[in-house]
């Protein structure tokens, strides 16, 4: 079984990160020669591309032409190196050895850059999402560029992992594009809290958080059937009406 989450906007380049073996992303040879064409962007190409303002343009391109084949000294862990809701709610710097060793068997960060990372994957600054209209000599998107790759790489992970042949899905629908017509089982989780008037619905960032919590949870306990998803309960409860196999809702302080 392996679950599946989306990177995040913003990077803790400056936290210890953690003191286990790093490992260098598998997709690297794609993610160099990506950083090469965005080398040549400039930050007014950078805030047309990506909807981004003058300063962030410039940071980036700026880490573009920095950026190193291979994975040089201050590359820092994925899974500590992303620091959006779902970074916050998994809490990987609370991790043990033993989740480590886990996460890095059952859990694939799917990224614009690098395709597909593991937790402890070593990774330097950048900021490119997966829904970017980039031209390459592949396509028009960063969807064309990754083409078949994503998924074949999540499928042959799947055939080594323990438990069931199954996906939870914890990605956004931008990043999960990719994955589309996997040879697996999907599970969506669906994370409904109130709003002000009362209604039980997706609210964006409570919905990202939860996936975080449930990323984690599932690291931590070692889960190995989808049926055990019911046993989240880490500030959620499972809502059975409403769910189905696909697309179990969990519902917040019910």
């Amino acid at each position: 079984m392996l679950t599946l989450i989306s990177p995040a906007k913003s990077l803790d380049l400056r936290s210890p990160t953690p003191g286990h073996q790093t490992t260098e992303p598998r997709m690297l040879d794609d993610a160099t020669s990506l950083a090469t064409i965005m080398a040549g962007k400039t930050s007014a190409d950078l805030r047309m591309l990506m909807g981004v303002s003058e300063e962030i343009a410039t940071l980036n391109v700026e880490r573009y032409r920095n950026f190193q084949p291979g994975t040089p000294d201050e590359a820092r862990p994925a899974a500590t190196t992303f620091n959006g809701a779902v970074y916050r709610g998994m809490e990987p710097h609370l991790f043990t050895t033993r989740d480590w060793t886990e996460a890095q068997k059952v859990l694939r960060i799917l990224s614009g850059l690098y395709g597909v990372l593991r937790p402890l994957d070593r990774i330097q600054p950048y900021r490119l999402e997966m829904g970017t209209a980039l031209h390459t000599d592949r396509g028009s998107t960063l969807v064309d560029w990754w083409g078949e790759r994503i998924r074949m790489l999540l499928e042959a992970d799947l055939a080594e992992s323990p438990g069931a042949k199954v996906i939870v899905n914890l990605a956004s629908a931008e990043y999960f594009r990719p994955v589309r017509g996997i040879d697996a089982t999907v599970i969506s989780p669906r994370f409904e809290s109130r709003d002000r008037q009362g209604r039980w619905k997706v609210i964006s960032f409570t919905a990202k958080t939860a996936r975080g919590l449930m990323a984690g949870w599932l690291v931590r306990n070692r889960v190995r059937t989808p049926g055990a998803l019911k046993n989240f309960d880490v500030g959620w409860r499972y809502h059975v009406e409403g769910s189905t196999p696909e697309v179990p809702v969990f519902r917040k302080g019910e």
